[in-house]
């Protein structure tokens, strides 16, 4: 059975940074399309950004576009958010997910597995 796992959420002050992470396993998509959600407190779960796994080809949501980078290291199937410049509306709880596919989209419920979540908040 397919588990993601996010860890690396926390507290940081606006301005810092953080670097989520997600492991997955149990996966049988060969090549799967990989992606950070959010969902900030009374709104609905938002695209932040995806990567295909067999490619460096990555797609950001305008509001992270510049200081958040996505990344992969496959030999640990591990799947990463690095997040700069964190501003206190970045406050949400951090979501992978997965899908088969060859190409990255926006809408959630195109996604098959999910973690269970990271929060991260931001302070000002």
């Amino acid at each position: 059975q397919a588990q993601l796992v996010e860890s690396g959420g926390g507290l940081v002050q606006a301005e810092g940074s953080l670097r989520l992470s997600c492991v997955f396993s149990g996966l049988t998509i060969s090549a799967p399309v990989m992606g950070w959600f959010r969902r900030a407190p009374g709104k609905e779960r938002e695209f932040v950004g995806g990567i295909l796994w067999t490619g460096p080809h990555t797609v950001y949501a305008d509001s992270v576009k510049g200081r958040f980078t996505i990344s992969r290291e496959q030999a640990k199937k591990t799947l990463y958010l690095q997040m700069t410049s964190l501003k206190p509306e970045d406050t949400a709880v951090y979501y992978c997910a997965t899908r088969d596919g060859s190409a990255v989209v926006y809408a959630a419920r195109q996604y098959d597995y999910w973690g269970q979540g990271t929060q991260v908040t931001v302070s000002s």
